[in-house]
């Protein structure tokens, strides 16, 4: 491929990538926002709002792995492009819901579209860029999902105060019409280096991630001791068990069980789901936080979680650069450091006579925290792998993080259930601040799991030019 082509196809790849990254993160944050009208809106139970939220994170979860294989087998681009349109569909449908259930089961059908997306954004950026501007590709992945992540609860404040909650959900369809033949005409089609299905692979890595998902979702409603916890957990953990079992003696595996043996490959999975128990257990409980406590309309409480929000924005994209000079390992472990840190500030200032300006300071500690560790984790993943197998890696990567969301809401919905409620401010504080503390200590424990990935290689020393021209003198 000529130089100019070759520049347009990686310039083009970033974007569409990126704005398909960007519109599935969007709408998580957007709809987190929404959760206290879509309470009174809909007579929704706490119940419901954790299933606003992780009906889409389970679906994600359970799919992305299966999305990741077809992507590498079908073509990348195919896959891509057919997420998208079932994104768009499905925000559509989410938007006419008129009730809990069927937003609900629309979202389910959202997350399933962003599974054939999210994977394959991080896989096509991989395929396109060389491995000296990764890092740096990445980074600007990240920060275009940062601005999503910033863009969420001031955009669903205002359409919230402006509009109406379903246009939350109509935003998606324009950007999806326009991405789709964007992609079809702009990105090149790419395979990963199996070309045949593994459907017992498939079938069991969906099953069990399904199971373990809907017990850890269910247990703090029905009871950690209860039938049904017990029962689905128990599925979950045996079904992965099998899954595992199947890919060390199937002939076409969908995930080769080696990667798990290199440190950065496992190391950086491990910081990213602690890392996504953690965020989305405390994102969870702030866009409450402000309405619910701090008395704050829908945008003014989108604005005022700006300052944590926005910071991938700028530091995201500083990482990635970074990373490509100094290394994964430092900015990992500084990351989750000053996110443990911030949450726990959080947890320590908000009180009935806390202010926001209390708040603040912990919020922008814990958003830069967070932004350091986005490229890396990306970046040490992907970067662990041949690059043909960089959809794989990818798809565990993804699912992971996904299943940590999933975990962080249940835990700190569990927590906040046993210690507060939504009786009035103290009550809702009495929940909150326990269940801040524990997303920080889930922080604090990926610290020393970020430890385990690897130092930066040492350059190479450069030659002694002045030690060649001597040697040659001496021989002459």
């Amino acid at each position: 491929m000529p130089y100019d082509e070759s520049k347009r196809h990686r310039t083009w790849t970033l974007l569409l990538a990126s704005l398909g990254g960007f519109m599935a993160t969007l709408d998580t944050l957007v709809v987190a926002t929404a959760l206290p009208v879509l309470r009174v809106d809909l007579g929704a139970s706490l119940a419901d709002l954790e299933w606003t939220v992780n009906a889409y994170n389970l679906a994600l979860a359970c799919l992305i792995p299966t999305a990741a294989a077809l992507g590498d087998r079908l073509g990348r681009r195919r896959v891509f492009v057919t997420g998208l349109a079932v994104f768009t569909a499905s925000s559509a449908a989410a938007a006419l819901a008129g009730g809990a259930g069927a937003l609900i089961a629309a979202r389910a059908v959202q997350g399933a579209g962003a599974a054939l997306i999210l994977p394959l954004t991080l896989t096509l950026i991989s395929d396109a860029f060389p491995a000296e501007k990764r890092g740096l590709a990445i980074g600007l992945w990240g920060g275009v999902s940062g601005v999503a992540v910033a863009a969420g609860p001031p955009v669903g404040g205002a359409i919230l105060e402006g509009i109406s909650w379903q246009w939350i959900f109509w935003l998606n369809v324009p950007v999806g019409l326009a991405l789709i033949p964007l992609s079809l005409l702009r990105l090149r089609e790419s395979r990963g280096p199996r070309p045949q299905l593994d459907p017992a692979g498939l079938v069991l890595a969906g099953a069990g991630l399904s199971a373990l998902t809907w017990g850890l979702v269910r247990a703090p409603g029905s009871g950690w001791g209860s039938t049904e916890a017990v029962l689905t957990l128990a599925a979950g953990a045996l079904l992965l068990a099998a899954f595992l079992g199947w890919e060390r003696r199937a002939p076409s595996a969908m995930l080769p069980l080696g990667f798990f043996r290199r440190r950065d490959f496992s190391a950086a999975n491990g910081v990213a789901f602690l890392q996504l128990v953690s965020l989305f257990g405390a994102l969870f409980m702030f866009v409450q936080l402000m309405q619910t406590a701090l008395r704050y309309s829908p945008l003014e409480a989108g604005v005022r979680i700006l300052p944590w929000t926005a910071t991938p924005v700028v530091v995201a994209p500083l990482a990635g650069a970074l990373a490509d000079r100094i290394g994964n390992r430092p900015l990992l472990v500084g990351g989750m450091a000053l996110q443990a840190a911030g949450l726990a500030w959080v947890a320590s200032a908000a009180g009935v006579d806390a202010s926001y300006g209390d708040l603040v300071g912990g919020l922008v500690t814990a958003g830069v925290g967070i932004s350091m560790c986005l490229a890396p984790v990306a970046n040490a993943v992907v970067g662990a792998v041949p690059p043909a197998e960089a959809g794989v890696a990818s798809g565990v990567n993804n699912a992971v993080r996904q299943l940590g969301g999933a975990v962080g809401v249940a835990v700190a919905s569990a927590v906040f259930a046993h210690s507060g409620g939504y009786a009035d401010a103290r009550s809702f504080l009495d929940g909150f601040t326990p269940a801040v503390w524990v997303t920080a200590g889930v922080a604090a424990l990926a610290v020393p799991v970020a430890l385990f990935t690897a130092r930066p290689a040492a350059p190479a020393p450069a030659p002694d030019v002045g030690a060649e021209d001597r040697g040659r003198r001496a021989v002459v």
